[in-house]
């Protein structure tokens, strides 16, 4: 396994374009500075979309949180909504796709007149790059599901490192990972300073007890946009859900879970810390969730 991230290989990715500040160039051509602000200190942020039946998926809140996390770090990419939008879709058309494509959005303060941290130096053009792959989710992780292990990494508080930013800078989600990864699970469930149950190192966790949604407060983890989507069909179909702070030895009494993800949309989790969870995958609740985001997609690309 290679948790919710985990695709098949795609031959036809071999050969796709990306876009660099503006041009759509080969794949093995798609490079930036090593003097790149991204590159150096991971100044930048970043969105996930799905291409699903011709439409980029929820595009609106994902350029609103883009735009967000851009002002945020005081950078301005020289280009509106509309425009930007626009040269995603570019992108897209410039590879033929209509459905089962994953993009990523980077944008970063750009070149630097040198590698150091001072933003005041760098030369004044964004670096914006889009890719565009053919990527499905493992169609086999809904019945095997994910392995979580409890990280010692913490997610922190907003004037530390704002976990709801996308931002460029991963490190300590990775690290958490890879005692995830050495504990021999898929990701890391990561807990706040208050040792509540706060997120995984790539995905927002949700649970289930009773037939009752559970999901941390929202304060320290990602600003998922799959996550307010779940929240909003519990909410639309009398679902029963609660936000808030809850202890970790309440995720191991769980009857089922799932993390979401623009990728992988609602993925079954089958144990934490090596305890299994007693719900068949995928689970009652989680089954009918993923049916109502499915149908929540639907509606979405037939807009």
């Amino acid at each position: 396994m290679a948790g919710s991230q985990d695709f098949a290989a795609d031959p036809r990715n071999a050969d796709l374009r990306i876009y660099v500040n503006g041009a759509l160039v080969p794949r093995r051509e798609a490079k930036v500075s090593v003097f790149d602000a991204g590159f150096v200190l991971g100044d930048g942020v970043w969105e996930g979309l799905r291409l699903h039946k011709g439409r980029l998926l929820f595009l609106e809140t994902h350029l609103d949180r883009l735009y967000a996390g851009l002002a945020t770090i005081e950078l301005d990419i020289g280009l509106t909504r509309e425009a930007l939008a626009a040269e995603i879709e570019r992108t897209v058309a410039a590879n033929g796709m209509t459905d089962g494509a994953h993009l990523r959005l980077m944008v970063t303060r750009g070149e630097k007149a040198a590698a150091n941290q001072d933003p005041r130096n760098w030369l004044g053009k964004p670096t914006i790059v889009i890719t565009a792959e053919y990527k499905e989710p493992s169609p086999a992780i809904v019945t095997q599901g994910l392995s979580l292990f409890t990280s010692q990494v913490r997610c922190t508080p907003a004037h530390m490192f704002d976990m709801r930013m996308n931002s460029h800078s991963r490190l300590n989600l990775i690290t958490a990972l890879l005692e995830a990864i050495k504990a021999g699970a898929d990701e890391a469930v990561m807990l706040d300073p208050g040792e509540h149950v706060a997120s995984c190192n790539a995905t927002n966790l949700f649970w289930v007890r009773d037939g009752r949604v559970r999901t941390s407060s929202g304060q320290f983890c990602f600003n998922g946009v799959t996550r307010a989507k779940v929240i909003a069909l519990c909410e639309a179909n009398a679902i029963p859900i609660e936000q808030g702070h809850f202890q970790l030895s309440d995720l191991h009494g769980a009857d089922e879970a799932f993390v979401t993800g623009t990728f992988g949309g609602l993925t079954p989790v089958r144990e934490v810390d090596g305890r299994g969870l007693p719900q068949a995958l995928p689970g009652p609740v989680t089954t009918r969730l993923r049916a109502l985001y499915a149908a929540l997609k639907d509606a979405d690309a037939g807009r």
